[in-house]
This record gives C-alpha cells, structure tokens and sequence, in this order.
C-alpha cells in the first residue's frame, strides 16, 4: 500500500508539472468549470435571498386572514363585516382596549426603475391605524408616518434604492392622485421595505375601491392562539370562504412559490454549462495522458502499477476542477453576493431583495466542481493505466 501510494504521489508530482506545456488547454478547462459554477450560483443566491427576504417577512403570533384559495393578496377579498367580526376572534391582543388589526387593500402602480429607466409595477399598500405595529421590524429612518385621512405615503428604502422620484419630500403622481412622501422607513430583510404605504380609507377612496379590503392582519396574544382562532374562524359561517395562516406560513408559502421557477432554471442551466465543462475536462485530460504517453510507459516498466497512472490522472483532473471551482466562487462573491435586485413578485410587483450565498450552496458548488474532475478524469485515468509499455515507447 505505502509503495503504490507513493507511486501515485509521483505520478501526480509529474502530472502536476507538466500542466504549464499545456497551459492554454488547462487554462480553458479551469474557465470552463468556473464559469458554470459562477452560473449555478448566480440563480441559487438569487432564489435563496428571495425565499429568505419573503421567509424572513414573517411572524408566528400574527395571523393574516385571506380569501380561501387565493395565491396572492391581488385575488383576495375580505367585506367590512367579516373584518368587525374577526375583531372579536379569541386571542386577538388589545391595546387601550381595541384590538389590534389592520385591514389592507394592495393595489398595483408603476415606477421608474433607477437600473433600466423603465416604468415598473410598485405595491401599493393601503393600511390600518395599526399595520405599522404589526410589522415589528419596521422603523422609521427619515421623516414620519403618515397622518390619517391625509395623501401622504411612506416609502419602503429597499423600494427607493431601486426606484427614483420617491424621495422623502417628494411630491408624486400615481393614477391621477398627488402623494406626498413624508417618510422612508426600514425593514431589514424583509418584503416590507419593496412597499408604499398610504391610509387604508383614502386609499380605497382615491383609488375607487370603497369598502374593499384584501387581507386582514390580525395581532395575536402568542403563538400558541393560533390554532384556537383558526378553528373559531372555519366553524363561525359568517366567515365562511376565508382562510387563516401565520404570518410566517403565508410567506413561506409565497417564497416557495416565487422562488422555484429560479431554482428550476439555475439547475437547468448549471446541468448544461456542467455538460459543457465536462466535455472539456475530458478533452485535457485526454490530451494529458497522449502528451505523456512515453513517460507513463517508461514508468510502467521500471515497475510502476497502472494505478497509479489511473490515480495520478485522477487528481489531476480533480486539481484542474477544484481550481476552477474556487475560482466561480470566488468571482460569485465578488460579482452578486449582497448585490440588490428586484424581481416580480407573486403579486405580479416588484420585490425588492439581495443575492444570498449561503454556506449550503457554497458546498454544493464544490461538490459539482469536484463531480466534474472526478468524471472527466475516469475515462482517460482508465486510458493511462492501460497503456502497454512496450508499444508506446516503440511508437516513440
């Protein structure tokens, strides 16, 4: 075992230098194996930091009440009365004796895009005395919360960097109606900050949706009344046709939904551009073994093991891919990686969040890296311990 493991060492020292006699060829393959790793993780940070800003958006002791079988808060509709009595719900936490919920209408605006100068839709949010205290993470960071039955607005910061015109200040137009922005607020690494927010009643007013409500939030006293007031919810026939969730449920939903599509197409690209460097790590290692054709014989007879030809070929193929490797990460660290940008939600509205590598997809890069030396190694390491000895150095 020692013997033929220092074989291996040797052959690989001997492979190791002559890499640089076939430096273009090498050069080639390290690209073409960084470039697919860089691709991979460009879409799996790109759904990852969607599914965790969407994820991280949530509350357990928050209950969102929608409309049974809507995907979105666009396809929902929740009346006046329903709302009073879901008021009354067991659970529902009070503050100086009323409870605290906030019925909301999302309606669509455009925007102009700072990267693309295009317009965009913008979620526009109309929301109750209390929809601020519901999003624990929002605070204010310039100016203030709008006044009540006023047309001024607050402005999502993750909403300003990637719009231009909304900044505190301002006096806009969306739809005919004039707003006056008078605050930016934040909501670290949550859907909150991609968001308007104006008063429910003059929202509904301006935008002709009286009475209309799309969502009800609802402020519960702990997690654990969850369940009594989803149960109170489906027997009371008043309420029928609504449907109760977590806060956190809700999203979680909306992450999986808005982020598979950019799953599915990172894979698919990741699976091509794989195949691509595949097929190039096995043309250099093919060129490998022929260029050293009379050096592998020559240690075939001096009493070298065609194992070690076959490992020797082996590490270096893996040695080209886990260079080619870190080199795709490394550039994905630097290109994206907490990079913002925005994408079309599930509401058919931009969403505003930033590219996420985690420790996860970092490893299943290397891992794909790794998968493709170790296959565009196997058939020329097998070429290599087959050689006969005899007829390549005739041949020479």
């Amino acid at each position: 075992m020692a013997s033929l493991l220092n074989q291996i060492g040797a052959v690989t020292a001997l492979n190791v230098r002559s890499i640089p006699q076939r430096g273009a060829m090498s050069i080639a393959s390290v690209v073409a194996v960084a470039m697919s790793i860089a691709v991979l993780l460009f879409f799996l940070a790109l759904s990852n930091g969607l599914s965790e800003t969407v994820k991280g958006s949530g509350a357990d002791d928050v209950a969102i009440v929608i409309r049974e079988g809507s995907n979105a808060e666009l396809n929902s509709v929740v009346n006046r009365d329903q709302l009073s009595i879901l008021a009354t719900g067991p659970g529902v936490a009070q503050r100086d004796g009323r409870p605290v919920v906030s019925g909301e209408l999302l309606v669509i605006v455009d925007g102009l895009k700072r990267s693309t100068g295009t317009n965009a839709n913008m979620p526009f949010r109309g929301i109750g005395p209390e929809g601020r205290s519901l999003r624990r993470s929002v605070n204010i960071t310039e100016g203030r919360m709008f006044n009540p039955g006023t047309n001024e607005i607050v402005v999502g910061a993750g909403l300003l960097r990637e719009f231009s015109g909304f900044e505190f200040g301002k006096t806009i137009r969306l739809r005919g109606t004039t707003w006056q922005v008078v605050g930016v607020f934040e909501a670290p690494g949550t859907v909150f900050e991609s968001e308007l927010w104006a008063d429910i009643a003059v929202t509904q007013s301006l935008f002709n949706r009286p009475n209309v409500y799309q969502t009800m939030r609802v402020q519960l006293t702990s997690p654990a009344a969850m369940q009594a007031f989803k149960d109170w919810t489906a027997t009371d026939s008043r309420l029928n046709g609504l449907e109760v969730m977590s806060e956190r449920e809700y999203y979680a939903r909306q992450a999986s939904q808005s982020s598979a599509g950019f799953m599915a197409i990172g894979l698919l690209l990741g699976i091509m551009m794989a195949i691509g460097a595949l097929a190039g790590a096995l043309n250099t290692m093919y060129s490998s073994v022929s260029a050293r054709s009379a050096e592998i014989a020559t240690l075939r007879i001096i009493g070298f093991s065609g194992w070690a030809a076959f490992f020797g070929t082996m590490v270096e193929a893996l040695m080209l891919s886990a260079m080619g490797g870190v080199l795709g990460i490394g550039l994905a660290f630097i290109a994206f990686n907490g990079r913002t940008t925005s994408t079309l939600g599930a509401g058919f509205t931009q969403l505003v969040f930033q590219f996420q590598l985690s420790p996860g997809i970092v490893i299943a890069a290397v891992i794909m890296a790794l998968v493709i030396g170790l296959v565009g190694g196997i058939f020329p390491g097998i070429r290599a311990a087959r050689q006969r000895p005899q007829l390549e150095l005739a041949a020479q």
